[in-house]
């Protein structure tokens, strides 16, 4: 293991950018730093060739086999790790990080995971359900004027992760769960929660980002989100057969009728 970022196992994630001059700004960064994977989303107006101005001949391969895409979900789905970039915080953007910090904690991740770190639109960053899909948000602090270019905050970023180096008390982090197989696992989540009753069914989002933040704060292993998903389809099975043998009028568990017997007799009066 290197004591730096995989760097190309980090991939920078343009999400619906305005101006293709930006992308190109953008990959021109990317290239001073070291990075070399690029994926563009849903890009307004692009023009590959105005891209290609920007980028330099020097940045041009950048460009040319970057990943065009036009939905987040279906563009960070294969990535272990997911960072947004954020100017704002409020109660939904968990998990802040200041870029060096950021830098430091994909040292370990990157060396056994894709990660991807994702910047929104020029004019209004990232939305509340973009950064559903992440796990963790980084913020460029800044004085009293908080806008910056997108291509300034790309090169930000990759110059922190091009610096960062691992203290020596560290090690690689193994193969996280997909953002594929952990919106899985969200998706039944709510599902069950739904048919139980936990959650409403007309504003489980709500609910089911509060848990989202809860794994985000220990990133799950892809065998761990298999065991949870495990525990989720035999709990939906015996809530099923539960309800089926009781339409059916057939005999309660043995074990639920001891425990329902010794519950009557822990509530019955004492003599």
């Amino acid at each position: 293991m290197t004591d730096k970022a995989a760097l190309d196992h980090i991939s920078i994630v343009l999400h619906q950018p305005r101006y293709s001059e930006n992308i190109g700004s953008a990959a021109r960064a990317m290239k001073n730093m070291g990075l070399n994977r690029l994926v563009i989303v849903n890009p307004e107006n692009y023009d590959i060739r105005r891209a290609m101005t920007l980028a330099t001949h020097r940045a041009s391969d950048i460009i040319l086999h970057a990943v065009v895409c036009s939905d987040l979900a279906h563009a960070v789905s294969d990535f272990n790790y997911v960072v947004g970039t954020t100017a704002r915080l409020g109660s939904q953007r968990q998990l802040i990080r200041h870029p060096a910090e950021l830098a430091e904690k994909l040292i370990n991740v990157s060396q056994e995971n894709s990660v991807a770190v994702i910047f929104g639109p020029e004019d209004r960053g990232l939305t509340n359900e973009d950064i559903r899909l992440c796990h963790a948000m980084v913020n460029i602090a800044t004085a009293d004027f908080s806008s910056i270019n997108l291509a300034q905050s790309v090169m930000i970023i990759c110059y922190e992760l091009f610096k960062a180096r691992l203290p020596d008390h560290q090690t690689s982090a193994p193969r996280l769960a997909t953002r594929y197989e952990l919106d899985g696992m969200y998706e039944q989540l709510k599902d069950l929660l739904i048919r139980i009753d936990y959650i409403k069914p007309d504003n489980p989002d709500y609910w089911i980002n509060k848990i989202r933040q809860f794994f985000s704060r220990m990133p799950l292993r892809a065998k761990e989100v298999s065991i949870v998903r495990g525990v989720y389809r035999q709990m939906n099975w015996y809530a099923r057969k539960c309800y089926e043998d009781g339409m059916l009028g057939n005999p309660m568990d043995p074990a639920l009728r001891n425990k329902k017997n010794d519950t009557k007799a822990d509530n019955s009066p004492s003599d």
